[in-house]
């Protein structure tokens, strides 16, 4: 039995007596999130755990937002939980992780193929939020989730906006800055098409490995996005069809905000690259080999913690000689905790570069430059 939303009684429940917790995944707007298992049904969920004295109406903005989505290219969304300072949010897992976590993890940039078939169907994310007038506003890699079978869904609906019959544009500056369209850095108002630019600027990010500007300060960048004009460095390895996608969405994005308009959208999906999309299994390859390797870092991982458990615990013995039991049930043993730390499991790494300002993958850091730089296709 498939789990579409919690009932009545399940969530006048504790959260533990309906969910079995996993793992530490990572870090999602205003929260961690973590892999649970549905007890019920035996469904994998992720469960993401924000601190009350976070920012609750853009907490509770968020969990509306996803309440009234129900589409297969959205994450989705299935019931909440008070649970002492933390408020749970269950919505629907996807194994994959992350586009930018695979990115990290196979330390290659994508192909045309895969990138054409990711944009295809983020631009029906975007069709169903659009038509639901809603903005996303933060789209970029690391909101793009995909499941096993390589379907692409939006997630992370943090700053996620509505547009009401009398709002034809909002004003608030918002976003992560790389990603951002200049008319959201200007303050000069803009509407759903600013999503379109972030999802262009996306495409550069699979392609390059990251954003442009991505080197200098994020807030340099704000000044430069509105006047540069060519932001692109597509090289000439690249099929022609994905040259011309991005020469149009340039030539889209350089325009006006107020001569854009809706019909972007549908432009951009007619464009011959996104046409050119394959099926979700072009992107079963990529995504098995960076669960692997995920897999085989965590098994390190745990074989580490382990190790330094039977040393710890042959210093204790060495120190203490004989162990003498105190009172009660306590055994004398010393016990190996065997669990992962906090971070072990989580897909984004914090290291005070790049990384931890965007949410998204880091190119040449300490620890990855031993397996090498990355790597185009």
């Amino acid at each position: 039995r498939q789990l579409k939303k919690l009932d009545e009684d399940s969530l006048t429940k504790q959260p533990e007596e309906v969910f079995d917790v996993l793992e530490k995944l990572g870090e999602g707007s205003y929260g961690s999130v973590f892999k649970a298992i549905h007890k019920e049904t035996g469904q994998v969920v992720a469960i993401k755990q924000v601190p009350v004295e976070s920012d609750l109406q853009e907490i509770i903005k968020e969990i509306s937002i996803m309440q009234q989505c129900d589409s297969p290219h959205v994450v989705k969304y299935y019931g909440s939980y008070f649970k002492n300072t933390d408020l749970w949010i269950v919505m629907e897992y996807c194994g994959a992780g992350s586009v930018s976590d695979i990115i990290r993890l196979r330390n290659k940039t994508l192909t045309e193929e895969e990138i054409a078939t990711i944009v295809q169907s983020t631009l029906k994310g975007l069709e169903y939020l659009h038509f639901m007038r809603k903005i996303h506003r933060d789209i970029k890699a690391g909101n793009i989730l995909l499941n096993t079978e390589g379907h692409a869904k939006l997630a992370d609906f943090g700053v996620a906006g509505q547009l009401t019959d009398t709002m034809a544009k909002r004003n608030t500056v918002i976003g992560t800055p790389f990603w951002m369209a200049p008319e959201v850095i200007q303050e000069i108002g803009y509407n759903c098409v600013a999503d379109i630019w972030s999802l262009g600027i996306t495409a550069i990010e699979m392609a390059e490995g990251k954003p442009p500007y991505a080197d200098i300060h994020p807030m340099r960048s704000q000044f430069l996005t509105p006047w540069n004009k060519q932001p692109l460095s597509f090289s000439h390895a690249w099929l022609r069809t994905m040259q011309t996608f991005a020469q149009q969405e340039a030539r889209i994005l350089r325009a006006p905000a107020k001569t854009r308009s809706a019909t972007v959208l549908p432009l951009t999906s007619w464009h011959p690259f996104v046409k050119s999309a394959k099926g979700v299994s072009i992107l079963r390859d990529l995504i098995n080999e960076a669960m692997d390797i995920k897999l085989k870092r965590q098994e390190a991982q745990q074989r580490e913690l382990d190790q330094d458990d039977e040393e710890n615990s042959e210093e204790d013995e060495t120190d203490s000689g004989t162990m003498v039991r105190a009172s009660g049930d306590e055994t004398g043993t010393i016990r190996a905790v065997n669990t992962m730390t906090d971070g072990a499991n989580t897909m984004i790494e914090h290291d005070g570069t790049l990384e931890s300002q965007l949410g998204t993958m880091v190119i040449n850091t300490e620890e990855e430059e031993e397996e090498g730089t990355m790597k185009s296709k």
